[in-house]
């Protein structure tokens, strides 16, 4: 295991809290992967996984939570808000451009689920970035709503109304209305339902770390604006979207046509769900061809 060192960075007012991987059997500036993670969930949740093998690779990685989640800063908590995790995201690839170990031209992002969408839309304003990994990304928020439509009308219709209710609360000064991130089938007070969902975000994180597994429900009122598809012909860099042929929350569809519509998309799927990719078999397939991936478009020489 490589060693890992805690900083904080500060944005607007607030800060981050990260975890920087230095790349290892490197002299000179490398190339660094900035990783942050998906709906409501924190950087404990097997990122330093993906973190640790980067830097195995000779990449920087340079991991972090949003604000309102995790260590960062943040007040009101669990507020899920993309316009301030894209500011978020802006910072950190900031952050990680002035790092001695790095060179700024190579900074790669990161993401999976939420935030493989998230990066699109960071990549897209930032042409200066150098590559994108998308993994079982989140590429339309308004096919999303839609596949959730075709499971239950009365789960999205309850979610609406808490939407509704966060932000009028939003409006008169209330501090957020709360959804919990995952729960199980038929909890119309959870956003993500499926069999799976509960069960998989909890094993992902480790014992001693807090989680509260809440949203703001507000949220959902921004899903159907949150459309990755929508940018990727804006990116001017490489694109690595990997889908998994059996998720339920993030079907494969819409990550193939966000692969389809960047200029320099490549495509990958993989056997089983949308939380396969975080821990096992799952994690042991995706890894070694997003290393690949990184090694050929940053030129990092790693095979």
């Amino acid at each position: 295991m490589g060693e890992r060192l805690s900083v904080r960075i500060p944005v607007d007012g607030d800060e981050l809290d990260a975890w920087w991987y230095a790349p290892r059997g490197v002299d000179a500036p490398a190339p660094c992967v900035v990783l942050a993670h998906g709906f409501g969930a924190i950087k404990e949740m097997r990122l330093g996984a993906y973190a640790e093998r980067f830097a195995a690779a000779g990449l920087g990685a340079l991991v972090f939570d949003y604000r309102h989640f995790g260590a960062s800063g943040g007040r009101p908590r669990n507020l899920l808000d993309i316009g301030r995790q894209l500011a978020d995201w802006k910072a950190a690839v900031a952050a990680a451009r002035v790092r001695p170990e790095v060179d700024p031209d190579r900074v790669a992002v990161w993401g999976s689920s939420m935030s493989g969408g998230a990066v699109v839309l960071v990549a897209a304003a930032d042409p200066r970035i150098a590559a994108v990994v998308s993994q079982a990304p989140l590429a339309d928020g308004r096919a999303a709503l839609f596949h959730m439509l075709r499971g239950s009308a009365r789960h999205v219709m309850a979610l609406g109304v808490a939407g509704v209710r966060d932000t009028v609360g939003a409006l008169l000064g209330r501090g957020p209305h709360t959804l919990r991130a995952a729960g199980r089938p038929g909890d119309r007070d959870a956003v993500l339902t499926t069999p799976d969902a509960y069960e998989s975000m909890i094993r992902l994180l480790p014992p001693e770390a807090p989680y509260d597994n809440e949203v703001s429900a507000r949220v959902i009122l921004t899903l159907p604006f949150f459309r990755a598809v929508k940018a990727a012909p804006r990116l001017t860099c490489p694109l690595l979207v990997q889908v998994m042929d059996h998720d339920d929350i993030t079907p494969p569809g819409p990550g193939a046509a966000l692969a389809a519509a960047a200029r320099h998309g490549e495509l990958l799927a993989y056997p089983g769900g949308h939380f396969d990719p975080y821990a096992g078999e799952g994690f042991d397939r995706v890894l070694p061809d997003q290393i690949a991936f990184l090694a050929r478009v940053l030129r990092t020489g790693t095979a």
